[in-house]
């Protein structure tokens, strides 16, 4: 066989093994062979990755494309910074209501309108998690299914919150009646049955937040005139992300849904997260954090620039967090991707708008902060980053894995080299970070999206060629323009 290309003299990363000398043939954006004398004169193009390390394209599960900017401009700018971090597939939060496309009504009309903005405008192959905001909704979860949504969001801490920073009210933001735990075991409920019988897992992500409780610690940070990070957090402290959590984890166990508990971020959250999944034992919940969580704090010098929820905690909660990487209980790490302009973040802690950008540095933390300063085997960091959410998200063993006739999606790093992160050399069209001035060492010097180079040396190739992710994928599936 002639291969389309060949990756030489690399270090393979296999997910669950670890690293391996392994030569990869590629032949029509999938994995043909695996081998140890695989030759150059074998392949139309070889890519000689001596001195590097070929890890499986990450699955950024957590991204929110058009949350902030119009959707077709967000996917262009936001995949491409997706990209450059060895990010080879992304899913992203979609729901009606205030934002992203500031319309509500039924999906069977909102969802190819989606599809259509997207088509096009992404540098990674896409999907999307749907958030059925209204009883509507719900009697379409089996519809959605059919067009590839296989995951779906419950925002808790919706339920009655004043939320938006021109002090909408919370039914004027989602557009919707009756959002409240009532709708959530109803929405568990539907998912639950859908699940019988289905060939990949339908599940239910949840932000964890309890508003009443946001109501009452905001007001009282208010009145002591909070104005940082710090405030934010104790506007919304780990307390509010506990209860929410236990909450989701008796109405997960009595429904039999699947769940998947977002961006914890404190180690209250997650010592809560791991009890629920432990005391139900037949429950089928995964636990997500996120870069931020992992490693700002409040205390970050850029400020606002850092408002996120659930917020930034203390550097005792990044500790924990990372003790939960290390012990096996964190099953996704995420950017939760926002492109937040620094003009939204305002001069003041309540009306800034919450969110910021992180996709690219995926792997660069990762492998700093994890394998270089923590020991997490690359195994660890293959899994966390593409093996596990490929696995949830329905899109495994097409994508997540290096096997033979899975995609060819790969991300080839240099573990030795180092950069300090700044605005300027990210490559979102955010104009801030809070990741200003992190020193890390391990990047990704070229990215492979189904056997074909999209990023090498700082700069992409080709034109956007990402296409729609209808899931559940196998071996025998494509992908779908979209």
């Amino acid at each position: 066989m002639k291969y389309d290309l060949a990756v030489l003299n690399g270090t393979v990363v296999v997910p669950g093994v670890g690293p391996q000398r392994i030569d990869l043939g590629i032949q029509g954006g999938r994995i043909a062979a695996l081998g140890h004398s695989i030759r150059a004169g074998e392949a139309e193009e070889v890519f000689d990755a001596q001195g590097l390390h070929v890890l499986p394209g990450a699955i950024d599960s957590h991204f929110h494309i058009g949350i902030y900017r119009p959707h077709g401009e967000d996917a262009r700018s936001e995949s491409l910074s997706a990209v450059a971090g060895g990010v080879t597939s992304l899913i992203s939060y979609f729901r009606t209501g205030h934002n992203y496309l500031d319309k509500t009504g039924p999906y069977r009309e909102i969802f190819p309108e989606l599809l259509a903005l997207s088509r096009g405008n992404f540098w990674c192959d896409y999907s999307y998690h749907i958030a059925p905001m209204t009883t509507d909704h719900i009697g379409e979860i089996e519809w959605l299914i059919d067009q590839g949504v296989c995951s779906f969001k419950f925002y808790m801490f919706y339920k009655g919150l004043n939320l938006a920073s021109d002090s909408t009210q919370g039914k004027e933001y989602t557009m919707t009646e009756n959002y409240d735990l009532g709708h959530l075991y109803e929405l568990m409920y539907a998912i639950e049955r859908a699940n019988r019988g289905s060939k990949t897992r339908v599940s239910l992500s949840l932000h964890c937040e309890n508003p009443e409780l946001i109501r009452v610690f905001m007001l009282r940070v208010q009145r002591e005139g909070g104005t940082g990070l710090k405030a934010y957090s104790n506007a919304r402290p780990p307390l509010s992300e506990a209860l929410s959590i236990e909450e989701a984890g008796v109405l997960a166990n009595s429904t039999r849904c699947p769940i998947n508990l977002l961006h914890l971020s404190s180690g209250e959250a997650l010592r809560t997260a791991v009890d629920i999944r432990n005391r139900y034992r037949g429950a089928d919940m995964a636990l997500e954090t996120t870069l931020h969580h992992l490693t700002l704090s409040y205390d970050v010098p850029e400020g606002l620039s850092g408002k996120v929820n659930p917020p930034l905690r203390s550097a005792e909660d990044q500790n924990a967090l990372w003790d939960g990487v290390l012990r096996g209980q964190i099953d996704t790490v995420v950017s939760d991707h926002a492109c937040c302009l620094r003009a939204m973040k305002a001069q003041e802690l309540w009306p800034a708008w919450p969110g910021f950008g992180g996709t690219e540095l995926l792997y660069p933390i990762m492998l700093s902060e994890g394998m270089w300063k923590r020991g997490l085997p690359l195994e660890r960091v293959a899994d966390l980053l593409a093996a596990n959410p490929a696995r949830l998200f329905g899109l495994y063993p097409l994508k997540g894995a290096i096997a033979v006739g899975s995609d060819a999606d790969l991300a080839i790093c240099d573990l030795e080299s180092k950069r300090t992160v700044t605005a300027a050399n990210l490559h979102s069209a955010q104009d801030h970070t809070p990741f200003e001035g992190l020193t890390l060492r391990g990047w990704p010097v070229a990215t492979m999206l189904r056997g074909k180079i999209v990023w090498r040396d700082g700069a992409p190739l080709g034109n956007p060629a990402g296409m729609f992710l209808k899931r559940p994928l196998g071996r025998g599936a494509a992908s779908n323009p979209g």
